[in-house]
């Protein structure tokens, strides 16, 4: 029987398994070297070399050109890009969360974090004795698919609540620049340079695409694209009436930041109320394990035979079931829609 057989039926040493993880992993470690490189120092080494020139002009002949053609490339690797963007589902939906999180919207280097976490809980699961050696793969896969999903969706709700949060301010920087008489564009710039990060940063965007000679209005389209944050979509929806319809532009913001400032105050109201529920719900819902866990540790032999006896798989399939069908009513009972 090969190394590899006794893997797969659990009976390997220690040293059988590393045989197998350490080439895998630093074939991993070499492809993410490979995808982590970017451009931008090559490019960055090459301005300087431009700008250090005898002639000291930064455009001395054709071939030392800036190119400013947008970049869409998730790798520096052309074959794994190819492969990125046919085997990928949804590859723009994915950068857009990304973005939404604040980090760069290139695949390469997720994906990469992806595979080598997988990797890693796979091979670790096969040091455990209870986890059967075919298990390693669905568990890798879950993992590194679902781990890093679940920290950019963190992410990405942390970075909303503060924009919601400085939101508003931003908003009223813009109607005090209206009524001063500065153009929508400018207001946009100074909100942009005044309100600090996450809203600073998506405001320069607007500004950058401005620069670009995108129109105002595709410009905050794809800024709510990349947000997917309803009341950003307020803005741009106000907006796009008034450049269709006129009136006063510096009015209708003020309203809207009025408006939005209500709208967070009735989220913060809601969310006071609900919360008994919510530690009401949190305390059921722990209570059946908690006591599971006390009878098992005074007395095994009365809870094991639940997992003992086919009856007792029918009882803990029906208890799960109609648990989970209470937590989801208290769930719903405790959202409201603002």
């Amino acid at each position: 029987m090969s190394a590899f057989d006794r893997i797969l039926d659990g009976t390997a040493s220690f040293g059988e398994m590393l045989l197998y993880a350490i080439p895998i992993l630093g074939l991993l470690m070499v492809l993410g070297a490979l995808l982590l490189s970017d451009d931008d120092e090559r490019q960055l080494t090459k301005r300087i070399s431009r700008v250090k020139s005898p002639n000291g002009s930064a455009a001395a002949s054709s071939s030392q050109s800036v190119n400013i053609r947008r970049v869409t490339r998730d790798s520096s690797i052309e074959a794994i890009d190819f492969l990125i963007k046919r085997l990928v589902p949804q590859p723009e939906k994915l950068r857009n969360r990304l973005a939404s999180a604040g980090l760069k919207p290139a695949l390469g280097p997720y994906l990469l974090v992806c595979a080598i976490l997988g990797v890693i809980v796979g091979v670790s699961s096969l040091f455990i004795p209870m986890v059967p050696s075919l298990a390693a793969l669905p568990i890798g896969l879950v993992v590194g698919l679902g781990l890093p999903h679940a920290i950019v969706g963190i992410l990405v709700s942390r970075r909303r609540s503060k924009f919601i949060a400085l939101f508003p301010d931003a908003i009223d920087l813009m109607v005090r620049g209206l009524k001063s008489g500065l153009p929508i564009t400018e207001s946009i710039k100074v909100a942009s340079e005044e309100i600090e990060d996450p809203v600073g940063y998506e405001f320069g965007q607007v500004v950058d695409s401005l620069k670009m000679g995108t129109n105002l209005d595709e410009a905050l389209n794809e800024m709510n694209k990349r947000l997917d944050i309803q009341e950003f979509n307020f803005l741009t929806v106000a907006m796009t009436i008034q450049a269709e319809t006129g009136g006063n532009l510096a009015e209708t913001l003020e309203n809207l930041g009025d408006v939005l400032r209500m709208r967070r105050h009735l989220k913060l109201k809601i969310k006071a109320l609900s919360s008994e529920a919510k530690a009401s719900a949190y305390i059921i819902g722990s209570l059946p394990f908690v006591m599971a866990g006390l009878i098992y540790l005074t007395n095994p032999a009365y809870i094991t035979k639940l997992i003992e006896d086919p009856r007792g798989h029918v009882m803990i399939g029906m208890g799960l079931c109609s648990f989970a069908v209470g937590i989801g009513t208290m769930w719903k009972m405790v959202r409201f829609e603002v």
